[in-house]
């Protein structure tokens, strides 16, 4: 049974997410502000995923990201905020920093639901990668470990941006367009913007270097080794 850690300082919303959450046969556990929520991290009790809220009483959702996103045992945990905050300016900074997702108040919980779905599918790594491990040159990319290297350097990545880089390497030399990482992503699930996937290529970059991802103007990324 997966665990799903919900955020939100409303208790009504914390509550309707948890019981439609619990009859799709989910775990939850309810945290109304940020310092609970690393309370029970700190217990090495880790979810599967987490909802969170931006606007918080303590500490604003974005630097509860931020901070999951910093820390190695909990980078790889999924977020997806739920928020009031609806301006796209806000979606895209939710995304840049690691979030796999971003809905906005007032929301469907059937599409929460089906969303948190996808994004637990992705997560299985195994059935999307098998035990292929990569080597191009000076990087290393293992699926089994989800760990990459540049020149023998573990470098820290969130689990879409691990995805899409072992699908641009996974055909080396070839141009992927924005539409088919989308849709390796998310298959037809769910629509997003091309922006999204920009967005994490720009995370990539910064972590990998500039040079390692080549954009293709009007088509798309490839791997630029």
């Amino acid at each position: 049974m997966k665990t799903i850690a919900i955020i939100e300082d409303e208790q009504d919303i914390a509550n309707l997410i948890s019981i439609n959450l619990q009859k799709s046969g989910f775990k939850t556990v309810i945290f109304y502000d940020g310092t609970s929520l690393f309370s029970y991290l700190n217990k090495k009790q880790v979810p599967d995923l987490v909802i969170l809220d931006i606007m918080l009483p303590d500490m604003d959702g974005l630097e509860i990201c931020k901070l999951l996103k910093k820390n190695p045992d909990f980078s790889m945990i999924p977020i997806i905020f739920l928020t009031a905050k609806g301006e796209e300016i806000d979606k895209i900074l939710g995304l840049e920093l690691g979030a796999d997702d971003y809905i906005t108040k007032p929301f469907s919980t059937k599409e929460l639901i089906a969303r948190i779905k996808t994004i637990l599918r992705r997560s299985e790594m195994s059935k999307d990668y098998g035990n292929k491990k990569i080597v191009i040159k000076n990087i290393t990319i293992d699926p089994e470990k989800y760990e990459v290297f540049i020149n023998n350097k573990k470098i820290e990545l969130t689990l879409t941006e691990f995805k899409i880089l072992y699908l641009l390497a996974s055909k080396n030399s070839f141009t992927f367009t924005r539409r088919q990482i989308l849709e390796y992503l998310w298959g037809n699930e769910k629509a997003v913007i091309d922006r999204t996937i920009d967005v994490h290529i720009k995370h990539l970059r910064e972590k990998m270097g500039n040079n390692i991802i080549k954009n293709i103007r009007g088509v798309g990324y490839r791997i630029n080794l």
